[in-house]
């Protein structure tokens, strides 16, 4: 590639990362590819090698968020995680885990908590919601990259009045299913270590 092709696209690659970012912390956008897309097409990039990373956008989001939303920021992942928390303590026969912007401390605006469960037993998840007459749409998903792709399904709802996404994976998966799926930095934390996460934000 020459180098000016080079050059160009590291700046393009750079706007879009920046721009995304912007996307995510503004507009609650909580998917990496579609705010990188939705980037790319506002920049008029049509160059696939111009893409950034997850991680390139991720860091930019943080930057971004200390810039501009910094006491809103803490405020919000506070009252996110303490609300992940109930979320988990009730979920807890299902194993939860909270992975995502919650978890890493850069969801915006309107994001979801994000939970992995893992069970032997989707249907009980799904009951355990509709006893409570909680609404919840369903999708069937499969995540992970190349040979070690997992099927999960994928509860949308809002748990009192916040939005929350529920993987639910079959339980031998716990050790080998992705730490995070769709996002920056991975990670995922069980019910002990969000507990420990609010404490030493106190």
């Amino acid at each position: 590639m020459p180098r000016d092709s080079s050059v160009k696209n590291q700046h393009m690659r750079a706007r879009i990362a920046a721009a995304a970012a912007r996307l995510m912390a503004e507009d609650g956008i909580d998917d990496y590819a579609l705010a990188k897309r939705k980037a790319a097409r506002l920049l008029g990039s049509d160059s696939t090698q111009a893409l950034p990373t997850n991680e390139e956008i991720e860091s930019e989001l943080r930057i971004y968020q200390s810039l501009y939303q910094a006491d809103e920021q803490e405020d919000r992942i506070r009252a996110l995680r303490e609300h992940a928390l109930q979320v988990m303590q009730a979920l807890e026969p299902y194993r939860p885990y909270l992975y995502g912007g919650v978890l890493n401390g850069t969801a915006g605006r309107n994001n979801a908590i994000e939970l992995q469960l893992f069970t032997d037993d989707s249907k009980g998840v799904e009951l355990y919601l509709l006893n409570r007459q909680i609404p919840y749409d369903t999708e069937d998903r499969r995540v992970g990259s190349g040979e070690h792709l997992h099927p999960i399904t994928l509860l949308k709802l809002e748990w009192d009045g916040v939005p929350v996404s529920l993987a639910v994976h079959p339980g031998n998966d716990e050790r080998v299913a992705p730490k995070a799926y769709g996002h920056g930095e991975a990670g995922r934390a069980n019910l002990s270590a969000v507990r420990r996460l609010l404490e030493e934000a106190t």
